[in-house]
């Protein structure tokens, strides 16, 4: 069944009421609750909100990982915009179906690289084997493309890094790996669920930099989850605002931090650590 018609002009996703519930001791417990966003191509929407309020489980709920962890989800729409413009209800998609999105049109990097990458495949292996399976490529032809999409995330000596394995690389150098990855197939949406919280600040701008620079070269969506108002700041158009499994507030990141609205926005605003407030108390 088409969807093209159900999908705004400019938008490459859309979400309309997406409930999710897990099961405990046979009582269904609500972890999102009537949550509804767009993500238009070339932009950048930061799902921001502390541990538990939905923001991780909203991102499996759009790559379909959560039914095969006991998820419950519900929604009114999942639309989403393929590379070939073809429009899909995510929602409609068998296990074979979403294994060919997955990747191709749909990516996800994650918060620790290294309970994504598998440490007994080298780094070359990892990357060739998603570009074989969605670009129909032989094994020379996708570690050629491995090859250049370690150049593309600037990782020095990409042709020594291919024959590496995970463990081998600092944690910096694995999360480009799991960009590279991620990117290797040029998906239509990225999701990046917290992919700096465990490095050093000077690794996290490098890698959000990055991040900026390929979504512009590929006009990818990117949806950026994370805690860090600073990030939220350094990356995002727009802000979703959760909090206990709900929307609170939505609106561009002018808005958010120049006149947000409600009070637990203005509270994740004031745990900022402003320049200069520790002064005079060493």
């Amino acid at each position: 069944m088409p969807h093209s018609d159900e999908l705004d002009a400019g938008n490459v996703l859309a979400v309309e009421n997406l409930n999710i519930a897990f099961m405990q001791d046979q009582q269904k417990i609500a972890a999102v609750r009537n949550l509804s966003f767009s993500l238009q191509r070339g932009e950048t929407l930061a799902i921001v909100g502390e541990s538990g309020s939905g923001k991780s489980v909203t991102a499996l709920a759009l790559m379909r990982l959560l039914e095969q962890a006991g998820g419950l989800v519900q929604c009114d729409k999942m639309l989403l915009q393929r590379r070939s413009r073809e429009v899909i209800e995510l929602s409609e998609q068998n296990a074979a179906q979403m294994r060919h999105v997955r990747g191709a049109d749909m990516a996800m990097i994650f918060q620790e690289p290294m309970t994504s990458l598998n440490p007994v495949f080298t780094v070359g292996e990892q990357i060739a084997e998603s570009i074989r399976l969605h670009q129909n490529a032989s094994r020379e032809e996708a570690m050629v493309e491995a090859k250049r999409m370690l150049d593309q995330v600037r990782i020095p000596e990409a042709q020594t890094i291919l024959s590496r394995y995970p463990h081998q690389l600092s944690g910096g150098m694995r999360q480009r790996v799991m960009i590279a990855m991620a990117l290797s197939c040029r998906p239509a949406v990225l999701i990046a669920d917290e992919p700096t919280t465990a490095l050093d600040v000077t690794i996290q701008a490098q890698i959000l930099q990055l991040i900026k620079v390929l979504q512009k070269e590929m006009s990818m969506g990117v949806i950026f989850i994370t805690h860090d108002m600073g990030v939220v700041a350094e990356i995002a158009d727009r802000v979703l605002v959760m909090y206990q499994g709900e929307a609170v507030e939505t609106g561009t990141v002018e808005q958010i931090f120049h006149a947000p609205q409600h009070p637990y926005t203005r509270a994740l605003l004031a745990a900022v650590p402003q320049l200069g407030a520790m002064k005079g108390l060493d």
